[in-house]
């Protein structure tokens, strides 16, 4: 009995991996990819990291969120294309700053049986057909930054023009980032609010290419990148944030910032000696001037009980990383 039994939970697993990878990707599935979030969640799956975040994060520098995720494990999450044979990214608009919640889009060199495949996969998931560069579109919400690898291509690898970035900024309200390329720049450029970090652009329509799958996982140069990731984008590159970490980042760098505001409140007004980059300074005194200078800070980038919360846990982990010291 326990043999058959065995063979048909084998058989029923067969017949399921035969039904075929999805084309865009079912909540189930970005829930499990995802599980690590225990949050919010948009209609299609995806972690919804809150507004306040995606706006607080905007104000954080790229080396403090890249610390701070390193930190957790997590040394993959930056991405510039700057290197011996790349010139980098190409910004519509590079002095401002652009935060989201990720829709991934993955392309790839035309294969017509591929193709053939995921066209009538995605008629039996009820996505509107046939699958093209519009596919992921389609699923922007507010908030939502449009991230997708077109593996470089720039010659008839352009993904979007102007069109279609009027209706990515309808729907989302931000913008893109792209391994590839646009063509109507100029028009791109002139779309009120809308930016995007792309690797080049071209004249030419998009031309043998497909899409393989809509907020699955996605490769940027050397970040995989998830859906329901935060990006925070600036002139010196993208990351890529896990969504429950995002809490974490925003007021680790925060906090980050703060001190080095105070650090230089004391060496502009020569509170303490500064010698070879350091106070010389009892440790105990300069954490309590620290806390009195909050005291009178004006317009925290947090509420106040909340930075006392991460001061605290910070001050718990050190004592206790301290106790595992001298008991060594």
């Amino acid at each position: 009995m326990l043999k058959i039994y065995v063979l048909l939970v084998s058989l029923l697993t067969m017949c399921f991996q035969l039904q075929g990878q999805n084309v865009v990707w079912p909540p189930e599935s970005i829930n499990q990819l995802t599980s690590e979030w225990t949050g919010e969640r948009t209609s299609d799956g995806r972690p919804k990291v809150s507004d306040e975040l995606l706006e607080r994060l905007k104000a954080l520098s790229m080396e403090e969120v890249w610390a701070s995720l390193r930190s957790k494990g997590y040394n993959n999450q930056f991405e510039n294309f700057a290197g011996p044979y790349q010139n980098g990214w190409e910004i519509l608009h590079p002095d401002q700053v652009m935060t989201g919640r990720v829709v991934t889009g993955q392309f790839m060199p035309l294969r017509k049986d591929f193709d053939n495949y995921v066209q009538q996969q995605a008629e039996k998931e009820g996505t509107k057909t046939p699958v093209t560069n519009y596919a992921p579109i389609i699923k922007l919400m507010d908030g939502d930054v449009y991230v997708a690898d077109s593996y470089g291509k720039m010659e008839e690898g352009t993904l979007i023009g102007d069109n279609l970035g009027n209706a990515i900024y309808k729907a989302g309200k931000r913008g893109v980032i792209f391994n590839g390329s646009v063509r109507d720049v100029e028009g791109l450029s002139q779309i009120d609010g809308f930016n995007g970090w792309i690797r080049g652009s071209d004249p030419s329509a998009i031309k043998e290419m497909m899409i393989a799958h809509v907020n699955g996982p996605i490769r940027i140069g050397r970040v995989t990148v998830l859906p329901g990731d935060v990006v925070l984008a600036k002139k010196t590159g993208v990351t890529f944030i896990p969504p429950h970490l995002v809490q974490q980042v925003v007021i680790s760098g925060e906090y980050t910032a703060l001190r080095d505001e105070f650090n230089f409140f004391c060496i502009k007004t020569n509170k303490y000696e500064y010698v070879n980059e350091a106070f010389v300074v009892d440790d105990e005194v300069f954490e309590k001037d620290f806390m009195s200078w909050l005291d009178d800070y004006e317009n925290l980038p947090m509420a106040r009980e909340e930075l006392d919360a991460f001061i605290a846990e910070r001050e718990a982990k050190r004592a206790a990383r301290k106790a595992k010291k001298e008991a060594e």
